[in-house]
């Protein structure tokens, strides 16, 4: 079935090898608030790997170092004499294919995978170096970025996690798209998708952010795109860099290079992509998202929302095996602070 451009804008929006259960036994536990932590986590030691930009088809190398307690996650462009740029909502930039920041000018390009892994590892500080504008699409998931976390080895601070706990609801709409989060105790995800695709059409999937599900269910699925618009879309200056190798690649009525690494695994990345675009809210969350047909913008627009509205949440700390606790909303999150 043929696609337009307009629709290939989303499908080519690069949206991961299921993972055993035993790969990494962070956030498996029987009770749900076991998985709460208590303390800000940062990696043991650096990590770093080399690939290509999705759009830019740049080689880049990345290097993923410790950071301190309150530091947050930040990028530094090494080849920018180590500018930093804080993955927050106010260094958001162009969002249309992938979710990019800049500040003073210098742009840090498809952040949204690493910063899923980020969430789905429990990583609270880390600084990304990288000495180039996009970081590497690498197998098109948040999976290579999960191992490196796992090689790299997760450590313990002492500064308590604060979680932004939603207090009410809040729905944006624009047109057929549809975003909202309602208050929870737990962070989950429903994420809906329709696109005009035999394989595809409609797709549905819910997910706890808990237990190990994000390892298990969402970190291996690929970003997609279709074939048929692939001309279209390089004349636009993008997926310079893309391949067989680092997404799916979608004919008029199936997949050139299957098989699929789950039986809805477009859905599972929109997921993957949400988790990261929220990521920018500075904190991990206690919250239900929905969203259905969304993309990039309003996800990060979502975030944008809420960080403008102090009476839309509250920080909440939380001790070892218990629930959250109140904490004073604080001015630092409402300027996007982070993470």
């Amino acid at each position: 079935m043929s696609v337009n451009c307009a629709q290939s804008h989303e499908l080519w929006l690069f949206y991961h090898i299921q993972v055993p259960a035993n790969r990494c036994n962070l956030f498996v536990h029987q009770d749900i608030h076991d998985s709460f932590l208590s303390q800000e986590q940062t990696i043991r030691s650096a990590v770093e790997c080399k690939g290509i930009g999705l759009h830019s088809g740049a080689p880049v190398r990345l290097r993923i170092l410790p950071a301190a307690a309150g530091t947050g996650i930040v990028f530094r462009r090494t080849d920018l004499d180590g500018f930093e740029i804080e993955a927050v909502s106010r260094n958001v930039a162009r969002v249309s294919y992938a979710t990019s920041l800049m500040k003073q000018g210098v742009l840090i390009s498809t952040t949204e995978h690493i910063l899923s892994a980020f969430i789905g590892m429990g990583i609270d500080n880390a600084i990304v170096e990288l000495d180039n504008l996009e970081l590497p699409i690498l197998d098109g998931s948040a999976l290579p970025f999960v191992e490196m976390i796992q090689k790299a080895g997760v450590r313990k601070q002492r500064r308590a996690r604060k979680y932004l706990k939603i207090r009410r609801e809040l729905e944006m709409r624009e047109g057929n798209k549809f975003i909202a989060i309602h208050p929870a105790d737990t962070y989950s995800v429903s994420y809906s998708i329709n696109f005009p695709h035999p394989l595809i059409g409609k797709e549905r999937f819910e997910l706890q952010l808990s237990n190990g599900n994000y390892l298990r269910q969402i970190a291996a699925a690929r970003t997609f795109g279709s074939r048929e618009d692939e001309r279209t879309m390089r004349n636009m200056g993008l997926i310079r860099g893309a391949s067989r190798e680092n997404c799916i690649v979608l004919t008029r009525d199936g997949v050139e290079n299957g098989p699929l690494r789950f039986p809805d695994e477009f859905v599972r990345h929109k997921v993957l992509d949400l988790v990261g675009d929220l990521a920018l809210l500075g904190k991990q969350i206690l919250g239900k998202v929905f969203a259905d047909r969304a993309g990039h913008a309003m996800h990060t627009a979502l975030v944008s929302r809420i960080l403008r509205d102090k009476t839309m949440w509250e920080e909440v700390t939380i001790s070892e095996h218990e629930t959250p606790i109140h904490t004073e909303a604080g001015a630092e999150a409402a300027a996007g602070s982070s993470l």
